[in-house]
């Protein structure tokens, strides 16, 4: 068994002592899965870092215990730990993109956790590095395993992170959002190996995401965390049909799918709050739409409400008299734009090829086409999605749109914005597409600039793309950014790495909004976002829609959101658009078997596996 009893974690910030870490008491035991779920900056990733002694340089436990089957890891020297991590208890990091050592080719990282911990050396381990890329399913491992982790996609990366943390074959895994990058059938298989993992060697999960489908059919127990808090445990099932804390609730009503289309999602107002801050009561009251007026000033305990049901809500230990609250009023649903008329965006056979670096002595250039004659049609005011497995050509695409490919690549095709092809576009005709056309990136940690404060990185754009804008002016639009994208104002003064990967999504969110474009290309926008937050976000993209028009290239794997968001769908295989439609017809009468495949393999909450 794996223990955690009374943990506290603090860090030293600027702002204060934070508090990352408030007492947490969890259990998890060999062949178990234990899912623990929450908002961005909640306290999760730091719980999976204080588990395995990883904490920032600012960050120290200062009380409670880690005990795997009795010994504490905290009082191990680190020589110790090193055996423990890695071989005994491994870990997926949240993003592949800062896990991987970029100067290291992906098999020698492999090889070198294989030899760490296992009795394998040489081509012995080579050979396993090799079959663990063929199990988290990397296309051609005998030749992948030789490449740099530039030259995968972000899911591919997240694969190989995934096998570095198995090949050791460890007795605990925790499992940062293992699977935030992966599309749904990569997801489907990664899941379906860890669950043999768990058959076979009684692998005992600490499962980390926002994705309430994923946990849903494979979580035997859910922790629910707010603010350095578990605020509700249960086991699963239990969980998902009679959540009991306010906070749970309104998690669930907040998922996006087609019965909720055309209509807000249920968006939690406001924020997790700084946790330098002294609470006097509950941490949840200033959004929750229960609370009572001894909420602010009365703390309330973790409190059986069934069978291994713990809540921390005074609404069952202490019920009050409830606060009024404004009701939220229900806005109407958007008008569906016409679509009609010259598209906004006409892609017309594009094509990108990469060249490959040719062996010793071979005659003749090597090319790979990453995309292979791709053609679709956007209008203002309209959503198409891309989605297909990950290194099918989306992101590609996405790129070659706004024109970030032309060193790298040789594109060739049309890409008609309002009638000017971009791939033509030079100097000062490119800078005004550039403000027209933004793109979300989908590793907000790699396309942010670790030296450059949230306000500079929000502020570059508009000085170089909105010049008639004054500093004053520029200051305002930043403060009505991080409100849109449910920051807080202290958020412009801090540096990226203070934030949490789904607050670091939110930044890149605001920065392609910044200045105003007509077409987002949106690659993976909501992958790193917990639940409330992809609301909130999904929530504000629609309603830019409406008021201005925004077009939206939406490349993702979630097939909730496609269903919520999108007007039409282009499916993606090996480079090509295998079947294009409107949401409706793909997503209930797909004709590709390729489709029917995605499709298959979308988690869905009504299905719990336990």
């Amino acid at each position: 068994m794996l223990e955690i009893d009374g943990l506290q974690v603090q860090l030293d910030a600027d702002a204060g002592l934070v508090r990352a870490i408030d007492g947490m008491h969890l259990t998890l035991a060999r062949g178990e899965t234990f899912a623990l779920v929450g908002e961005s900056g909640c306290g999760k990733s730091m719980t999976a870092l204080a588990l395995m002694r990883l904490l920032p340089e600012n960050g120290r436990i200062a009380a409670g215990s880690v005990r795997l089957e009795g010994q504490d890891l905290l009082t191990l020297p680190e020589s110790r730990m090193r055996e423990v991590r890695g071989g005994r208890v491994a870990m997926i990091f949240q993003e592949p993109s800062t896990s991987l050592n970029p100067v290291m080719r992906v098999g020698d990282q492999i090889v070198e956790a294989i030899e760490a911990h296992t009795a394998l050396r040489g081509k012995a381990a080579r050979a396993k590095a090799i079959d663990w890329l063929a199990r988290v399913g990397i296309p051609e491992p005998a030749r992948r395993i030789d490449d740099y982790p530039f030259r995968l996609s972000g899911g591919q990366k997240q694969r190989v992170m995934i096998a570095i943390a198995l090949a050791a074959e460890p007795d605990f895994l925790v499992a940062d959002e293992p699977t935030t990058a992966l599309d749904v059938t990569i997801q489907a298989q990664i899941l379906d190996l860890i669950r043999g993992l768990q058959r076979e060697r009684q692998l005992g999960v600490l499962l980390i995401t926002h994705d309430l489908a994923v946990v849903s059919g494979m979580a035997h127990r859910v922790a629910l965390m707010y603010a350095g808090q578990i605020i509700e445990v249960a086991p699963a099932a239990e969980f998902f049909a009679r959540p009991r804390h306010p906070y749970a609730r309104l998690l669930l009503q907040a998922l996006p799918d087609a019965a909720r289309r055309g209509e807000p999602l249920a968006a939690i107002a406001g924020t997790v709050p700084p946790l330098w801050l002294d609470f006097a009561g509950c941490r949840f009251e200033p959004r929750c739409d229960k609370a009572m007026g001894h909420c602010a000033s009365t703390p309330p305990r973790l409190t059986e409400e069934g069978p291994q049901h713990q809540v921390r809500c005074l609404l069952y230990s202490q019920p009050g008299e409830a606060l009024p609250r404004q009701p939220a009023v229900p806005r109407p649903p958007p008008p569906e734009p016409a679509g009609r008329g010259a598209p906004l965006l006409d892609a017309r056979d594009l094509r990108v090829r990469f060249a490959l670096k040719a062996p010793l002595f071979h005659r003749g250039a090597r090319h790979f086409d990453a995309v292979d004659g791709v053609s679709f049609k956007l209008h203002a005011g309209r959503t198409l999605a891309l989605v297909g497995e990950s290194g099918c050509g989306k992101t590609t695409s996405g790129k070659a749109i706004v024109q970030l490919l032309r060193r790298q690549a040789s594109v060739s095709g049309l890409a008609l914005f309002d009638g000017r092809d971009l791939f033509q576009l030079q100097g000062q005709a490119l800078v005004q597409a550039r403000r027209q056309v933004q793109i979300i990136f989908q590793d907000p940690f790699a396309s942010l600039n670790p030296r450059m404060r949230v306000a500079d990185v929000l502020e570059e754009g508009l000085i170089a793309l909105r010049p008639e804008l004054d500093a004053g002016q520029r200051h305002e639009r930043l403060l009505t950014l991080v409100n849109q994208v449910g920051l807080r104002r202290d958020a412009l003064q801090r540096w990226p790495h203070e934030f949490s990967g789904g607050q670091r999504q939110r930044i890149a969110i605001a920065r392609a909004l910044a200045v105003e474009p007509r077409l987002i290309v949106c690659d993976e926008p909501t992958s790193a976002l917990d639940v409330s937050v992809q609301a909130q976000i999904l929530n504000l993209l629609r309603e830019l829609q409406r008021e201005q028009g925004l077009a939206y290239l939406f490349i993702t794997h979630n097939i909730g959101v496609v269903e919520y968001i999108a007007d039409e769908i282009a499916v993606m295989k090996a480079g090509r658009i295998v079947e294009q439609g409107s949401c409706q017809t793909v997503l209930r009468q797909p004709h590709e078997g390729y489709t029917k495949d995605l499709l298959a393999a979308v988690p869905r909450l009504s299905n719990p596996a336990h």
